[in-house]
């Protein structure tokens, strides 16, 4: 392997990651396609590949097709609400959010691999087309089924970066203080709580609906932990939320993502999966 054809892999592999996790839902997973997609690139004929980020994004997006199959089985059978391993930024990636992750798991590994190339990376339709195997018009047809299950996801009103830090801040600040009321009024009717422990640590076994259901779910949470409660490492932007990390009383991080839409909480996310957190040890020291 020479100088050169190292160095051009080693430009495209954050975009080849990102592809891949976007895809996957899991660091661990994105990283292992780009290694293998590394192999592969290691061993092929490199003086007959014209585009180099076009091959290599073929590759990936196969790899990731056929991690798929298996990966869709292993969900079927996961205990309580599955969430994609959490993302921390300083500065929310609005590429792909949260929610819209979620929408993607209900898509067909096709359709899922059209909509992120196409709308999310803004390959033509013929890039994508070379990339998933299929004509150009297929392609686009599948871009829009997935664009019609996506949209209704988006939020309805555009939140600015400040304000959507300061609703996660006062939110930490209700939870910490065990202001059940005031955590109660910065919710929507129809708020959703998502707590993933993967059957590792408590969590909800299902998705929890509705403001009254939330906020007594959250009183019974203060009332277990009171005196226990989780130490905030830092606020963030976790899969492009407005959240926060903290460490609980059992010494295992925790990260909370709220979706906040017309000045209220949509949406609660909360990774408790230790084995979905363990990337972020390292990067958070």
């Amino acid at each position: 392997m020479n100088y050169g054809a190292t160095a051009t892999f080693d430009a495209l592999r954050p975009k080849l990651t990102r592809i891949a996790y976007r895809m996957l839902g899991s660091i661990a997973d994105a990283e292992d396609m780009v290694q293998d997609a590394w192999l592969r690139w290691a061993e092929s004929d490199r003086e007959a590949v014209r585009v180099p980020e076009a091959f290599l994004r073929r590759i990936v997006t196969h790899l990731c097709l056929d991690r798929l199959k298996s990966a869709q089985s292993r969900r079927e059978t996961y205990f309580g609400p599955w969430l994609p391993e959490p993302m921390i930024e300083a500065e929310p990636v609005e590429d792909v959010t949260l929610p819209l992750m979620l929408a993607l798991e209900r898509l067909s590994p096709l359709e899922r691999a059209a909509f992120l190339l196409h709308d999310v990376f803004g390959e033509s339709f013929d890039e994508v087309a070379a990339a998933l195997g299929r004509d150009p018009a297929a392609c686009r047809q599948l871009a829009s089924r997935a664009r019609e299950h996506v949209r209704a996801e988006k939020p309805r009103f555009r939140v600015e970066r400040a304000h959507g830090m300061e609703i996660a801040k006062a939110f930490f600040a209700a939870s910490d203080g065990g202001d059940i009321g005031q955590l109660s009024a910065m919710l929507a009717s129809d708020v959703h709580l998502y707590s993933d422990g993967g059957g590792k640590r408590p969590a909800a076994s299902r998705v929890l609906r509705g403001r009254d259901e939330v906020r007594r779910t959250l009183a019974a949470i203060d009332r277990l932990v009171r005196g226990r409660r989780g130490a905030l490492i830092r606020y963030a932007y976790v899969n492009g939320l407005p959240g926060y990390v903290t460490r609980e009383a059992d010494g295992v991080l925790q990260t909370t993502a709220l979706l906040v839409d017309g000045g209220e909480i949509r949406a609660i996310y909360v990774m408790r999966n230790p084995d979905k957190l363990r990337h972020l040890e390292k990067s958070l020291h």
